[in-house]
């Protein structure tokens, strides 16, 4: 597992992310330092307090496993998201994201994006789920794409919507 921290001195604010993987990692995958990069950004962003989350990337089996037990569709899927909603010692335990790299890969190749912008995008669409954020119904949608969308051009990437 690698395990990284981010530190803004001004609040002393610090955000841990834990990122380990029970898939083999696919040429051209961002590597997890990457991921905890993002993610911690994105918390910094969102003037989140002091923080901590869990990536676990996974195969298809994996991943379609979890997604028919936990919201009953036999299917893999690009990414979950299991939130904890706790805190301890002051820092917010947001949860876990569990992402497919495998379905984001092929998904990337699908919408004609680059597996970097894609797995961003999947891996920030994970962590405001955590943080809350649904797409379940329109104008709750609409919000979470426009967050998404910001988040992915400050990061210097494309908008994945367009």
């Amino acid at each position: 597992m690698v395990s990284s921290k981010t530190t803004k001195t001004a609040d002393s604010l610090v955000h841990e992310v834990g990122v380990s993987r029970s898939a083999e990692r696919l040429p051209g995958e961002p590597d997890e330092g990457q991921l905890s990069r993002w993610l911690e950004f994105v918390l910094d962003c969102l003037n989140r307090q002091p923080s901590e989350v869990s990536v676990r990337i996974v195969d298809e089996q994996e991943i379609t496993s979890l997604n028919a037990q936990y919201r009953g569709l036999e299917k893999a899927t690009n990414v979950l998201s299991f939130p904890a909603g706790i805190s301890v010692d002051e820092v917010e335990v947001l949860g876990d994201i569990v992402i497919c790299s495998k379905v984001v890969k092929l998904e990337s190749d699908q919408y004609g994006r680059s597996f970097t912008d894609r797995y961003a995008h999947m891996l920030i669409h994970g962590l405001l789920h955590l943080l809350g954020y649904d797409h379940m119904e329109e104008a709750p949608r609409v919000r979470m794409e426009q967050l998404e969308t910001d988040l992915l051009l400050r990061l210097g990437m494309g908008n994945p919507y367009e």
